[in-house]
């Protein structure tokens, strides 16, 4: 058979070919991350996803790496359904005190979390806060702490105190972490334990804006007393260390 016959690849070819590829990841993403959110990152296996997903079992690895990798995308992509940097800064993008662009940021949170069709990227989360895997330190890093610093920022110009402020890490975390947690919990819980509060979300979730934001400025009005000094045996530690 002459060469002619089959033609090398050229880069027109190569790249026509991405689509399709682009196609299957995601395909295989999105079967991914219904799986891992039944079964958890244990229970869940390359072949399953694959059989699910219709692809060859070679998919995962061909497209990811590993199981491992393609579960600390699907982390990444939860991270994403449950709110992304570009929705941050697009929430506050037409309004200008830091009050009414953190009020946006926490309203935004609990319409996420009062809304009555769940993505699977909650049930993952919620997996992966009860039994971490190895791959929450990275999702820690690459995904949820760009959106902390963003956070901190905010929170840092109603308080009107520096970032690493002590009151003001405690602040976002009393503002970010009710909400994840009426994110993932079940629906079936409240639905039964509260009926009347869960039937309107709209209601609640205005509730929750305005009991979260009363605290918020209550917290901001405190007054503060200064840091605990450090102890002297840390100091030298440090100094030795050049921290």
């Amino acid at each position: 058979m002459s060469r002619a016959a089959n033609p090398p690849r050229t880069a027109a070819g190569r790249s026509a070919s991405r689509p399709d590829g682009d196609a299957t990841r995601s395909h295989l993403l999105e079967t991914a991350g219904q799986v891992f959110a039944e079964r958890g990152f244990a229970g869940t296996t390359s072949k399953e996803i694959c059989a699910r997903a219709g692809t060859p079992l070679a998919s995962v690895n061909y497209h990811f790496g590993s199981r491992d990798a393609l579960y600390a995308a699907v982390l990444a992509e939860a991270h994403r359904q449950l709110i992304g940097l570009d929705d941050l800064v697009a929430l506050k993008r037409d309004l200008r005190t830091p009050q009414d662009k953190l009020r946006a940021i926490v309203g935004r949170l609990v319409a996420l979390a009062t809304q009555r069709g769940t993505p699977w990227g909650f049930r993952v989360m919620l997996r992966e806060m009860l039994s971490p895997s190895p791959a929450l330190p990275a999702l820690v890093d690459k995904t949820v702490r760009p959106k902390a610093r963003w956070l901190l920022g905010l929170m840092a110009e109603c308080f009107g105190l520096p970032p690493e402020h002590p009151a003001v890490q405690r602040a976002v975390m009393l503002t970010v972490l009710p909400c994840l947690a009426v994110m993932v919990a079940p629906k079936e819980v409240p639905a039964r334990l509260l009926p009347a509060a869960a039937r309107d979300g709209d209601a609640l979730a205005a509730d929750f804006v305005h009991f979260m934001m009363a605290g918020l400025e209550a917290l901001a009005q405190a007054p503060r007393s200064p840091p605990p000094p450090r102890r002297r045996g840390r100091a030298r530690a440090d100094l030795r260390s050049g921290a």
